[in-house]
């Protein structure tokens, strides 16, 4: 009977601490960071799409690095470029963005460091290494 117990208070003690760690409230940053990818994967599912409109050609990129600078720049002409509104998922992308402006300049602005302010690097994405097997 011992034992049982001893697996039953671990167990307690287990889902506990998972119940807690997601309650945590995500910080700034780590908003910015996960909606800032969010928003990168939803474009490229756009631009591969069969099904969209062919406007979605014409709309800039929209690759995010939260840490240059001019990801402020392009998400603003983003949000603004005039093509594609009649698109749903267009329009969502552009509500989405103009989130994540909103939140990087008003809620955001003191909590992060932009490390470069390379607009470049924004138009030409990294792609990630190859591995080899």
């Amino acid at each position: 009977k011992l034992p049982t117990m001893k697996m039953l208070l671990l167990l307690t003690a287990l889902l506990s601490a998972a119940l807690l760690a997601r309650a945590a409230p995500p910080t700034c940053y780590s908003r910015v960071l996960s909606l800032s990818k969010e928003i990168t994967e939803s474009f490229k599912e756009l631009q591969t799409s069969k099904t969209v409109d062919s406007c979605v050609e014409t709309l800039p990129r929209l690759y995010l690095d939260i840490h240059n600078y001019c990801v402020l720049a392009k998400l603003r002409d983003f949000v603004a470029y005039p093509g594609c509104d009649r698109v749903v998922e267009v329009s969502e992308l552009k509500e989405k963005a103009r989130s994540l402006y909103t939140i990087l300049i008003s809620h955001c602005r003191r909590d992060l460091v932009f490390l470069t302010d390379d607009c470049n690097a924004l138009e030409i994405p990294i792609s990630p290494p190859i591995e080899h097997s």
